[in-house]
């Protein structure tokens, strides 16, 4: 049977000199680069995986990362020609620790007014003298009901760090994390709507009326029910941020004792809180504002409101972080903690083995910008794991060898756009604490065939100093090589111009197999593919490349390339 050879030349008649296309692999696509042709790797990272909306920072399987990188790949890099490849280095998940999802999926209970009074609290939070595991396995007896055997609770709850000062106590808090926390959107004119928003880990109810433009809008944001009764000295706070804004009376904070959720807004009688501290309405900063008199309410139930107004001219950004009510009573630093605790035959325990990271623990490892303290969790550019070690080194100094401890902590997902439980497990190794490892570092090759990205296990391999004289000394004296392989011991390159010296193709396929399957990769496995590049002399140096695929266990030419 006639043999048919293959062979894949590329003659470079110039030294070619291009760009590394790893210098910013998120750049726009080069400007008109039609036909470029390269291959080289990419390391996934944290913004990767954004894209990829994979929130977790990896790839639960091989399978997930093979149908999901072929489009990823074809975004990354439009200009691309057929024959390029990429070797992908991606994060492959193989499982958390045994017995972490116990932590991170079990129940949360956080501590109500009624349970803090009930210790002798006030209605914010623990004293500094109060037993809070005690009391708190008390609360579950009374608020859960029905546990099942094995039942794992997390109740976060505050506890202050000194006894706290007669002053202004919060009545009512909101955060609006992740949600609106129960207040009423009125919307009046316009399509857009008050939603609740994040950006780096701060959670907020966000308004804007622009959209592509600027565009009439007015939307209220209105409080549930506050009730008043039994209370004095009632006073407001806001945290809040305005931006794009030159007339600030579009923006309004306002209060009222006649209105009923979902009733008519403009029936209400409304009126202004004008805060001092404020925003200019220039720049995205947090302003806190002071304690504003509402004493007028005393007694009353009331609802507060945020009057958002836009024109065809302006559309301000308005963020609202957090909105405190308050009475005279007693106020102090306090720390938000965590406990677990797991039913066991007919009473609940506290959990042993397992630390839950309270706000003192993140700002002890720093409160500046990047540093867990700054919003009180971890994220991409802020890793756990990066810090948790140190600290636990410090609470634990005298910890033994292959001692274990899960660590549970707040985790800021941007792909997610909330604050999550994550946690990991980790144990002393020679004297440090190590964290395990849920992902491994693993690779698929993919290669373009001009229409779409496909795995591809491709080598791309150019031949060394080595593989020259390998290949001259082998052949010195094998029939019908002599003269071709005292040329390649001479010069470092295969004579390609004919005569006795040159090589022929059927030569090349000899010499390369051989080379291959006995020096490059012996242990290769089927289906392996390879192309590899040598040098040439053809009148003028150049460069020639032979693809080639193992297949039932011979190295042949890769007819399909």
């Amino acid at each position: 049977m006639k043999k048919v050879f293959y062979l894949y030349a590329m003659f470079l008649g110039a030294i070619i000199c291009s760009c590394n296309p790893m210098d910013d692999l998120h750049d726009e696509a080069r400007e008109n680069a039609a036909g470029v042709v390269e291959s080289f790797d990419l390391t996934l990272t944290d913004d990767d995986y954004d894209e990829l909306d994979l929130q977790y920072g990896s790839f639960n399987s091989e399978d997930e990362a093979r149908e999901m990188l072929p489009d990823y790949l074809a975004e990354l890099y439009p200009y691309l020609d057929a024959g390029s490849s990429v070797n992908v280095f991606y994060n492959l998940y193989v499982g958390n620790a045994e017995g972490l999802e116990d932590y991170t999926d079990a129940d949360v209970y956080e501590l109500t007014t009624a349970d803090y009074a009930a210790s002798g609290s006030d209605a914010f939070g623990y004293y500094p003298n109060v037993d809070a595991t005690e009391e708190i396995m008390s609360v579950l007896d009374s608020q859960i009901e029905s546990p099942s055997e094995g039942q794992i609770v997390l109740v976060q709850y505050r506890q202050y760090l000194e006894v706290p000062e007669v002053g202004f106590a919060n009545l009512y808090e909101y955060g609006f994390n992740g949600t609106l926390d129960g207040f009423e959107s009125v919307n009046v004119v316009g399509d857009q709507v008050w939603e609740a928003d994040s950006f780096g880990g701060v959670e907020y109810a966000y308004m804007s009326g622009y959209d592509g433009g600027s565009i009439v809008n007015e939307d209220w944001l209105i409080s549930p029910e506050l009730d008043l009764s039994g209370e004095s000295d009632i006073r407001v706070q806001i945290n809040q941020a305005i931006n794009y804004a030159s007339d600030l009376s579009l923006l309004g904070v306002w209060v009222t004792s006649d209105y009923t959720t979902g009733g008519d807004v403009s029936a209400a009688t409304w009126e202004m809180i004008d805060f001092a501290n404020a925003p200019a309405g220039n720049n995205w900063d947090f302003i806190l504002s002071e304690d504003y008199d509402l004493s007028a309410y005393d007694g009353q139930t009331i609802h507060i409101a945020f009057k958002y107004e836009s024109t065809a001219d302006e559309s301000a950004s308005w963020e609202i972080d957090e909105l405190l009510v308050k009475s005279l009573g007693v106020s102090g630093d306090y720390d938000s903690k965590g406990e677990y605790f797991v039913y066991s035959e007919g009473a609940w325990e506290v959990m042993e083995g397992v630390y839950y990271l309270s706000s003192v623990d993140y700002n002890s490892m720093g409160e500046g910008s990047g540093q867990p303290g700054q919003y009180d969790n971890f994220s991409s550019s802020v890793p756990a794991d990066s810090y948790i070690p140190t600290f636990l080194s410090i609470e634990y100094p005298y910890a033994q060898e292959e001692e274990q401890m899960f660590v549970i902590y707040k985790y800021y997902s941007s792909s997610a756009g909330a604050v999550q439980i994550r946690g990991n497990s980790y144990t002393v190794v020679e004297g440090e604490w190590t964290a395990y490892q849920s992902t491994i570092e693993s690779s698929l090759q993919f290669g373009f065939d001009g229409t779409e990205w496909v795995p591809d296990n491709t080598i791309q391999y150019t031949l060394t100093g080595a593989d020259y004289d390998y290949i001259a000394a082998a052949y010195a004296a094998e029939p019908g090589f002599e003269a071709a392989a005292g040329n390649l011991a001479n010069y470092g390159n295969f004579n390609r111009t004919g005569g006795s010296t040159s090589w022929s193709d059927e030569m090349m396929f000899t010499v390369l197999t051989d080379l291959l399957a006995n020096v490059i990769d012996p242990t290769a496995e089927e289906g392996q593919k390879y192309v590899l590049s040598y040098d040439v002399y053809n009148g003028s140096s150049a460069i020639e490349t032979m693809s080639l695929i193992k297949e039932g266990g011979e190295w042949v030419l890769n007819v399909n390339d």
